[in-house]
């Protein structure tokens, strides 16, 4: 299943993906907020409630796809080097205020959030912060969608509480990340987190082993499994719900594979007029221009 959050003729709606991905069934939910986007969709399934159909099927072409969650309930939950290639490359670039000697490696999940605010659409534009930063870099991620929430969660049990999964651009300001010694703000800027194009459920997409890529302006740069995560899905999902009330909609971006702009000599990162395409298998994929 695929459930999309779109504007077709000026209204924000939520419907089902057809599974060829070329049309969208709209959505209706008695007193459901359709600026929510996928959300009360999710919350109803996980009830066990039946999704019924408000009118005709509309051509995906014909319609603006919006992040799943347009804006999100809470901070966007993000993992830090999860990917043992990538943590090698980010620690050695320095700029990596979490690597310590010998330590390139983490010995638990990092984890660190970005304000719901930064997120937009799977086909909007990145703007650049015009006189704040110019070392802007892009990081493609699996991104983990909770249905069922819940505290104390053990690993054994993670995955009943995955409803499925999205794709995010954890755009960041590498200048900033470096300077506050921390990661939310570098992270936060607005427009600095694409999501989508769509959630895709938990049985149509193997999380623990799928292909995570990104183009830039037509170039790989990143292509890696998630079978080469450092703390797979249910470590993460057990790490952050330990101490914190998961609820249904939380993000949790996985981390993302080596070949990020700051691990090139020199590095790359992005410039007004730049296209980032990004691609998960099982998914879809999203394309934003910088701006």
């Amino acid at each position: 299943m695929r459930i999309a959050a779109y504007i077709h003729g000026g209204r924000a709606f939520a419907g089902l993906v057809s599974a060829d991905s070329q049309s969208v069934q709209p959505i209706q939910l008695p007193g459901a907020d359709p600026a929510l986007g996928a959300l009360p969709l999710i919350e109803a399934l996980v009830r066990g409630e039946q999704l019924a159909a408000a009118g005709d099927a509309v051509a995906i072409a014909d319609v603006q796809l919006t992040a799943p969650f347009p804006r999100p309930r809470r901070n966007i939950f993000c993992v830090g080097k999860n990917y043992y290639a990538h943590a090698r490359e980010f620690a050695g670039s320095g700029f990596d205020s979490s690597a310590k000697s010998g330590g390139d490696i983490p010995a638990h999940p990092i984890i660190f959030t970005k304000v719901p605010e930064c997120v937009v659409g799977p086909f909007d534009d990145i703007v650049m912060p015009q006189g704040v930063s110019d070392a802007i870099d892009y990081e493609a991620e699996l991104a983990v969608v909770i249905g069922r929430g819940g505290k104390g969660i053990k690993a054994a049990d993670a995955m009943s509480h995955v409803w499925g999964y999205t794709i995010v651009n954890d755009v960041t300001a590498r200048d900033w990340q470096s300077r506050h010694q921390q990661w939310h703000l570098g992270k936060s800027f607005d427009t600095f987190c694409p999501i989508g194009p769509w959630v895709v459920s938990a049985d149509e997409c193997d999380g623990a082993n799928t292909q995570v890529k990104c183009w830039v302006n037509g170039e790989l740069r990143q292509d890696a499994s998630t079978k080469d995560f450092i703390f797979d899905i249910p470590t993460l999902v057990q790490t952050i719900s330990a101490g914190i009330t998961l609820y249904p909609g939380d993000v949790i971006a996985t981390g993302t594979p080596v070949g990020v702009g700051i691990g090139f000599k020199p590095p790359k990162y992005l410039r007004p007029g730049d296209t980032v395409r990004m691609e998960i298998a099982g998914i879809g994929t999203i394309e934003n221009r910088v701006r």
